[in-house]
């Protein structure tokens, strides 16, 4: 119990954010790059008909490029990444610094970075999945032939997760984060590793088939990049984010259902 109330006590004094403000300096500047098209993109030929933002274009053009164009679009997925989910796990970040109030000021910069260094890796390394998934089965192909039904299944298979339980016990974790460092706390540099680690797993148990959406509609689609990320913040953020994210499973079963029965028709 003692250690607990000491745990609260560190959490709760207050301090300028600079944690909060570098990692917004951070997003901001990712999402300066991404809209300012200042990223190296795969690179590869496209015909008159096609653009970076379309359904399955850079996943194509990377694979078309081997080693060098995955790495390429591995380097632009970490940047979108790091727009989109930096600015919701602000609170996460910061509470992990109050954490380290007795720590030194290079001990406790080492930590933070360790902790948002190992986040971005993660959600970085999960842009070989929409690779991986696009060398079995090419998306640019099968949105041109049958982007009804690719659509629809899609917001099918969100829908349904969206309203799943495991959808909400990562949730859950990734909007409270007092109560994750309550129970994942560890100390030192690896601690720090080993907590980012952990949380990513549960941010992309959250968040994994809004990606999964993204990469159907254009992962270089900015309007939908900054769409999703607006969505997925108010879902860990807000007091009816739970709520939200169950609307939005609603919504999109019935906008599926629908785009299924018009392709079809």
């Amino acid at each position: 119990m003692g250690t607990h109330d000491s745990f609260r006590d560190r959490i709760s004094h207050r301090r300028i954010p600079i944690v909060a403000l570098v990692t917004y300096g951070i997003a901001l500047l990712a999402w300066v790059a991404i809209v300012g098209r200042w990223l190296p993109m795969p690179g590869g030929e496209m015909d008159a008909k096609t653009h970076i933002s379309d359904p399955g274009v850079p996943e194509a053009m990377a694979l078309s490029n081997g080693m060098a164009g995955i790495g390429l679009y591995l380097f632009m997925w970490g940047v979108m990444m790091i727009a989109m989910m930096y600015p919701s796990s602000v609170p996460l970040f910061r509470l992990y610094s109050k954490t380290l109030e007795r720590t030194t000021t290079a001990g406790k910069a080492v930590r933070v970075g360790a902790f948002l260094g190992t986040y971005a890796l993660v959600w970085t390394l999960v842009g070989v999945v929409p690779l991986v998934v696009n060398a079995l089965v090419p998306i640019a192909s099968l949105a041109s032939a049958h982007g009804g039904l690719l659509m629809g299944g899609t917001l099918l298979l969100l829908s349904g997760y969206q309203l799943s339980p495991y959808k909400h016990r990562c949730l859950r974790y990734c909007r409270s984060p007092l109560g994750f460092l309550m129970s994942h706390h560890r100390p030192g540099v690896r601690g720090a590793v080993r907590m980012s680690l952990q949380f990513s797993v549960f941010c992309i148990g959250c968040c994994w088939a809004l990606f999964a959406f993204m990469v159907i509609v254009g992962s270089m689609n900015i309007v939908w990049m900054a769409f999703l990320a607006v969505v997925l913040s108010l879902e860990r953020t807000v007091a009816w984010g739970e709520h939200l994210a169950r609307a939005i499973g609603l919504f999109v079963g019935a906008v599926g259902f629908v785009v299924i029965a018009i392709s079809i028709l």
